[in-house]
């Protein structure tokens, strides 16, 4: 029996028929998906319902329809799972007049951690804040203030990592290292959820991607089989060869060919079938005699998957 794509097998967390009104404006509706070890992108435009998802699921807010369980239990008739799970919010949600290591600190104390010197500079250490961490908040830039939040989620050594939006305001450098760390943490078994708008960087750290749009499910899987489900758009293929105007004249002579455009000297193809057009390219060339220098999907992307979706709305 194959497995609903939005569901996986040992969940961490489970989200059962949710949905989530304010007044007459329906945030999430009817989502049903669950949630593993490993990293999972968030996705959605902006207002798709990805903050109040994440809210729902620490139980910061409640669902208006449906059930939440982490761990097994609902988080506010559970408050000890509370201890299992970070957060990182979008909104600022830092104290301006506390240094760094004060605020990592202070996070430890409020979950409880045994040895709060240690848990703190681990978690500094995990994000890269060593030489920082003594200078006031106030002073961060907004990268820097995300890496202090990622460390006081971390203080408590959670199962669970709820991230919105955490690459926000981060350089290169910090993103890359954020990156590495959500991706390790993943590989150890935790439950990563990262809510993002970057998606070059998702696709580089998630193994699955959940996309809401308009508060509906509207998509579940790895990038590559929410592309193959398209099944009503082509896959468009960048083809580079010597022989470009020829090469494409042939193409169109193909069934499974919807289409070809040359553009800068170019050759753009539009198929239904990418492993097959794959396969019959090079035979294709070898017939008019063109060397094929480069053969490349142009929208097997998450960014092409992300425009899809939000056309459909």
């Amino acid at each position: 029996m194959t497995l609903n794509p939005a569901l996986v097998e040992s969940p961490t967390i489970e989200v059962d028929d949710v949905s989530k009104w304010f007044g007459q404006k329906v945030a999430v509706s009817n989502v049903t998906c669950s949630f593993g070890p490993g990293v999972t992108g968030l996705l959605g435009p902006n207002g798709a319902g990805k903050t109040t998802m994440l809210r729902m699921l620490t139980g910061l807010i409640r669902p208006s329809q449906g059930a939440i369980r982490v761990l097994g239990v609902w988080p506010r008739t559970s408050p000890s799972v509370y201890s299992s799970i970070g957060l990182v919010p979008e909104e600022a949600a830092v104290y301006p007049s506390m240094t760094a290591r004060e605020y990592v600190r202070y996070a430890a104390t409020l979950s409880g951690v045994t040895d709060i010197h240690a848990a703190t500079e681990r978690a500094i250490d995990a994000v890269a804040l060593d030489d920082a961490a003594d200078r006031k908040l106030a002073g961060y830039s907004k990268g820097m203030r995300q890496r202090a939040k990622v460390a006081a989620s971390l203080v408590s050594d959670p199962q669970i990592l709820l991230l919105d939006e955490p690459l926000n305001g981060t350089d290169p450098v910090q993103r890359l290292h954020l990156i590495s760390l959500f991706r390790r943490l993943g590989d150890e078994g935790r439950t990563i959820i990262v809510s993002s708008h970057i998606l070059e960087e998702v696709e580089r750290m998630s193994d699955r991607v959940i996309a809401v749009v308009d508060g509906r499910l509207a998509a579940a899987g790895d990038v590559a089989a929410i592309r193959s489900a398209m099944s009503d758009i082509p896959y468009r293929v960048r083809v580079e060869t010597d022989r470009t105007r020829v090469l494409a004249a042939r193409l169109l002579e193909e069934s499974l060919v919807h289409g070809v455009s040359v553009e800068d000297g170019v050759l753009h193809v539009e198929t239904g079938d990418l492993t097959a057009l794959g396969k019959r390219v090079p035979a294709v060339a070898r017939e008019v005699d063109a060397r094929i220098t480069s053969f490349r999907p142009e929208d097997a992307s998450l960014e092409s998957v992300f425009r899809y979706l939000v056309r459909k709305r």
